[in-house]
């Protein structure tokens, strides 16, 4: 098991919660648009499922202890920050401070792209010649 990534895991499932939660009651509308509170509800969707996705990638590193596995935890960390905690951040700016966000959502779609990269390190990991040697290995051996 790679601990950072079920550390992670539930660091972000947790605070998953809580923000679903604020955003399901203390945010629903009016109190915010119809359009931020969906960008909203979109950053707690996805910050979920990458929590899945690290506990997933923590259990994997049992099977397949690769570098690759661990590079995609670190980026579904990165991706999670990026587009779910940029969206929030601009869901606050907009709502709250009435500020218009700028560049900041240029982060979102770096985000996204982190999330991409997590899953083909995922890919990578469990299909890596250190995974095939180990695999010929072991079959070698029984």
């Amino acid at each position: 098991m790679y601990k950072p990534a079920l550390n992670a895991a539930i660091i972000f499932a947790l605070l998953g919660v809580a923000t679903g939660a604020m955003g399901a009651h203390a945010l629903a509308p009016p109190v915010l648009t119809e359009k931020l509170h969906g960008a909203y509800e979109t950053a707690v969707r996805y910050q979920f499922y990458h929590s899945f996705a690290l506990l997933f990638a923590s259990l994997l590193y049992l099977v397949f202890p690769d570098k690759w596995i661990k590079r995609a935890t670190w980026a579904f960390i990165a991706g999670i920050i990026l587009f779910s905690g940029s969206i929030y951040l601009l869901v606050y700016l907009e709502s709250a401070l009435q500020v218009n966000p700028g560049m900041l959502g240029l982060l979102t779609p770096l985000g996204g792209l982190c999330f991409i990269a997590g899953w083909l390190f995922l890919l990578l990991g469990i299909n890596s010649r250190k995974q095939r040697e180990r695999r010929g290995t072991l079959r070698n051996s029984e």
